[in-house]
């Protein structure tokens, strides 16, 4: 039997869940790329690399840092303002999109500014995003949307968990921080300095 790997799409209009096709979630101190479970500064390090090669780099941050619940929310939304800035001063092209609820936008929504949780392909495919990251964002619907973009588009997804990780995501970490964004923003200025 083939190992299953998640990677990017368009896979098909109901992709299996990584779960039920044996990708297991890593353990501290690990992250998965394309299911593969690899220490977390081969994580960092690819994570980075994806960011800076992407042509519109985008970043999703979800309402558990977006509506500042307590101090840990209000550490990881400084965190991740300042990977959008780094984002930003190297490609003008980056952007930051909030998903600010998980309620339906409908009849329309406007994807220049906000994405539906429910139909996040909309905000992807107009935008031509090819890399993204998920991060405060509950899992379930993280997992929902993951398996959306990976059906649908052809974006390259990662997810900061702060729980176990997401294995529908191309690449997750587990244990988000604001430690851990911290690092991520010193590995994209790392991997910056190599380019």
């Amino acid at each position: 039997m083939v190992k299953y790997r998640v990677e990017v799409g368009p896979e098909a209009y109901l992709p299996p869940s990584a779960a039920c096709a044996g990708v297991v979630l890593p353990d501290p101190g690990q992250a998965l790329i394309a299911g593969e479970v690899v220490h977390e500064d081969v994580g960092m390090e690819e994570a980075a690399r994806r960011f800076l090669s992407a042509k519109i780099p985008t970043i999703f941050p979800g309402p558990l840092v977006l509506w500042n619940w307590n101090e840990k929310s209000v550490k990881k939304a400084t965190a991740i303002k300042a990977m959008y800035d780094e984002l930003k001063a190297h490609n003008p092209e980056a952007l930051l999109i909030p998903m600010p609820d998980y309620r339906p936008k409908y009849p329309k929504i406007n994807p220049e500014v906000e994405i539906n949780p429910n139909h996040p392909n909309l905000t992807i495919w107009h935008n031509k995003i090819d890399v993204c990251m998920f991060v405060g964002v509950h899992c379930h619907q993280a997992n929902l949307s993951l398996k959306i973009i990976r059906g649908g588009t052809n974006c390259y997804t990662i997810a900061m968990c702060a729980q176990a990780g997401h294995e529908d995501a191309m690449l997750t970490f587990r244990d988000a921080t604001p430690d851990k964004i911290w690092m991520l923003v010193e590995a994209i200025k790392d991997v910056k300095k190599t380019l």
